[in-house]
């Protein structure tokens, strides 16, 4: 039971007992991702049967959910030569080639994307039990950045339809996702899960911000993880973990006074991959059809030098 007038005191006692500090040596950067070796690549890559792929990215364009919150905005698309210049002829180039570009700015979290371990600290200590400010500076996550995420996220993915098992399709804001909830979905699935997986949680609260628009959907109420799933996440050694949601965790928090708490827990602490803003509903689709939960996850981030967080584009194949 939770003390909704403690959060720091839970947090700390949170902290203490899932704490993977050293587990991987002094200068790791991958924290949960260790997980994730040769053998459980392998037996993710022999999990395609049929060649289905799936996209489980939002896309990134002017009509996403971001409403300026911490300066985060949606996308902008520019294009930079198009094919008006090239049919006026303005683009100077030889025999009648002719070419478009673009650019795109964007904050790295406002769509589908992963939060690198330089993203959140726990009383000025970032993952490992470094000084914050000796890594992440105002050059970047000197340490942990998103970069070295790039090739090792890559193996077996498993899909808990959350919301479908225990909501008949959706989770209503607020809903917070205790171990038994997640118990009751791997039973309903008839799948484990283990070390080195890449566990995606369905809520339905995309599906419902598609359907009635976006509202609060960036930040505001949701479904999401309990405070008290960190046990079975520390314990579980799970290699990262995504959800369809702007923040992962349940919100309004679990807490009187509070912001975040499992991320205060997790990421810092813990060394876990958190994924948020993932598009998991035609996965879900296929996977209630066929009754295969898991699959080869492939969901390297761009590897932005010095990030703490990127665009992801992962792709589940069946």
């Amino acid at each position: 039971m939770l003390d909704r007038t403690d959060p720091e005191g839970a947090i700390a006692a949170a902290a203490a007992a899932c704490s993977n500090w050293g587990r991987w040596g002094d200068d790791d950067v991958l924290g949960t991702v260790n997980f994730i070796d040769e053998a459980k690549r392998r037996e993710g890559a022999a999990l395609v049967r049929r060649g289905a792929s799936f996209s489980l990215s939002q896309r990134f364009d002017m009509n996403g959910p971001q409403k300026g919150w911490r300066r985060r905005t949606n996308p902008v698309h520019t294009m930079l030569d198009t094919g008006t210049d090239a049919a006026l002829g303005n683009q100077g180039f030889p025999h009648g080639i002719g070419g478009a570009d673009d650019v795109v700015s964007m904050p790295l979290q406002c769509s589908t994307q992963w939060d690198g371990l330089g993203h959140i600290f726990d009383h000025g200590r970032a993952w490992n039990g470094r000084p914050a400010e000796k890594v992440v500076t105002s050059e970047g996550d000197l340490v942990t950045g998103i970069e070295h995420m790039a090739a090792p996220v890559a193996g077996r993915g498993v899909l808990l339809d959350v919301g479908r098992v225990v909501g008949g399709g959706e989770l209503p804001d607020g809903f917070a996702i205790t171990e038994e909830h997640l118990r009751a979905t791997i039973d309903a699935h008839g799948v484990a899960v283990g070390r080195g997986d890449i566990v995606c949680v369905r809520t339905g609260h995309l599906a419902r911000a598609r359907r009635d628009g976006w509202g609060d959907y960036a930040g505001g109420p949701a479904p999401g993880l309990s405070f008290t799933t960190a046990s079975w996440l520390h314990r579980t050694e799970i290699a990262a973990i995504a959800t369809d949601t702007w923040g992962f965790e349940v919100r309004p928090n679990e807490f009187d006074d509070a912001f975040q708490p499992l991320h205060q827990v997790a990421i810092p602490n813990m060394g876990l991959l958190i994924g948020e803003l993932w598009d998991l509903d035609a996965l879900a689709a296929d996977c209630a059809s066929d009754g295969v939960h898991e699959f080869w996850l492939t969901a390297g981030p761009i590897p932005v030098t010095g990030a703490v967080g990127a665009p992801v584009n992962p792709i589940a194949v069946k």
